[in-house]
């Protein structure tokens, strides 16, 4: 009985050391820059919808921080990338733009349903 036992434990430790293969390769210099550059970017606009004006403007307009915020996560890298060139081509004390910005793109992704945030949307589909 012994020897069953040992038997069928030794194959199952056969069986459970197979491993597959694994591939390394290089990473280039521009995909590095790049995902640190998503990141930066990702950080500016959190840093930006962070600060008290930018959340009482969004709050008037009926927009929950917490909600912006997974918005954001949510965005794709290029998305980040657009609206961040879009706010740092406003003239000083164009935060309001960026806000209405912001705002347009809340209604868009609820507008095709990716997002439920305003009641008064109704989604295409």
């Amino acid at each position: 009985m012994k020897q069953k036992v040992f038997a069928w434990i030794a194959l199952l430790g056969f069986f459970g050391s197979i491993t597959l293969p694994v591939q390394a390769a290089m990473i280039s210099t521009p995909d590095i820059i790049q995902s640190e550059q998503s990141a930066y970017d990702r950080e500016q606009l959190s840093s930006m919808l962070e600060r008290d004006d930018v959340q009482q403007q969004l709050l008037s307009m009926g927009v929950a921080p917490e909600t912006v915020q997974d918005r954001v996560n949510s965005m794709t890298d290029f998305e980040i990338a657009q609206l961040n060139e879009q706010i740092n081509d406003m003239p000083a004390g164009g935060i309001l733009g960026a806000i209405v910005l912001i705002f347009v793109v809340f209604v868009i992704t609820d507008a095709i349903g990716a997002t439920d945030i305003f009641p008064f949307v109704r989604p295409v589909r």
